[in-house]
């Protein structure tokens, strides 16, 4: 497990993550959180994954050290709690509840806060609130994908977001072998830019960088291809059909795949697993100094990818509520909107 020993490099980035992209002003109180391993994960989990959560709670018990020390007018609380063991999946009550009152909110988890109830709910109260799960140190390092300027980001991701709002009908290709069409008529663009100071209830991701929108619930028909190396752990290319709206079969893609299949149960169709298929947001990568492929935080934020997520849009805007949401980044792309390349061979046209 990393010791921080570059601790100056990374309290200059928390200082900034706070100031600049939380406006944590003065008497405003910050809540950080992060998820503790179950004694499931302790059994079943490999090493490597442990190492990442146990990483995760040292880092955020720095941060709340740094926040105590350097914005000494804002209470800090640290609230470590057991982990949900999934991405979207509704955090316990206490937990739930624990979120309320905040003014700004760090949650520096393995599994994602963003598709849940209780995120919504602490937002709804005011909450500007960052959701950074899988979130490494190195992240914080200069030239890393938080040493960017949101300012820039955030241009380019409501460019892109207009297009989003405007289009119709999408058509989604790579090289090897994706070919997606689905609508987005009535469907608006939204950004993750980063900037959350001064604006009351907004969320997103830290790193930021990303347009994104929600398909038309039904509309979504064709193969979409996941490179190896483009999800943690994926050592081969697997693919998913998609027909009215929702995944229906998966080839390939190792051990990866064999716990996607489990977990989207393509021969059940009760409700909690056809959820899980939805086929539920287009994003549109932004950030210049997101680079990793295996980290889908990062990775859905690479400038010149796309990336397609299944399961839950409910909290996103749309009609599906899951308790997953399963981001899947597509390199070397073309994103055509209404017949406009808008993205060629992962080349911004626009």
């Amino acid at each position: 497990m990393k010791c921080f020993s570059d601790q100056e490099d990374i309290q200059e980035s928390v200082i900034k993550i706070l100031q600049d992209n939380m406006g944590l002003a003065a008497g405003e109180n910050l809540l950080v959180m992060t998820d503790l391993p179950r004694l499931e994960d302790l059994r079943d989990k490999s090493v490597e994954h442990l190492q990442g959560m146990l990483e995760r709670i040292m880092l955020a018990r720095f941060i709340v050290e740094i926040a105590s020390d350097q914005f000494s007018e804002n209470p800090v609380t640290f609230y470590p709690f057991l982990a949900t063991g999934g991405d979207g999946v509704e955090l316990d009550k206490t937990v739930a509840e624990r979120m309320l009152g905040y003014d700004v909110i760090l949650g520096l988890t393995t599994y994602s806060l963003s598709h849940t109830d209780a995120r919504v709910n602490a937002c709804k109260q005011g909450a500007r609130l960052a959701s950074m799960p899988l979130f490494e140190s190195r992240m914080l390092k200069p030239d890393g994908p938080l040493d960017v300027d949101s300012n820039q980001i955030s241009l380019e991701a409501y460019h892109f977001a207009e297009y989003l709002t405007e289009a119709q009908q999408v058509i989604v290709r790579t090289p090897d072998g994706t070919d997606l069409k689905f609508s987005l008529e009535g469907r608006p663009g939204q950004v993750d830019d980063g900037i959350f100071a001064n604006a009351s209830g907004k969320w997103g991701n830290l790193p930021a960088g990303e347009a994104y929108a929600v398909p038309v619930e039904g509309s979504g028909q064709g193969v979409l291809v996941v490179s190896a190396g483009w999800y943690p752990k994926l050592d081969e290319e697997m693919i998913f059909e998609v027909k009215d709206g929702y995944a229906i079969d998966l080839r390939g893609g190792g051990v990866v795949g064999d716990h996607l299949r489990q977990l989207l149960k393509f021969d059940d169709d009760r409700p909690i697993y056809k959820a899980r298929r939805n086929l539920a947001e287009l994003g549109i990568g932004c950030n210049p100094n997101a680079r990793k492929p295996d980290n889908i935080l990062e990775a859905e934020k690479i400038k010149g990818t796309i990336h397609i997520a299944f399961g839950d849009n409910l909290h996103m805007g749309g009609l599906v509520e899951s308790d997953s949401h399963e981001d899947f980044v597509l390199p070397v792309v073309d994103l055509i909107l209404d017949g406009k390349t808008v993205i060629s061979n992962g080349v911004w046209e626009i």
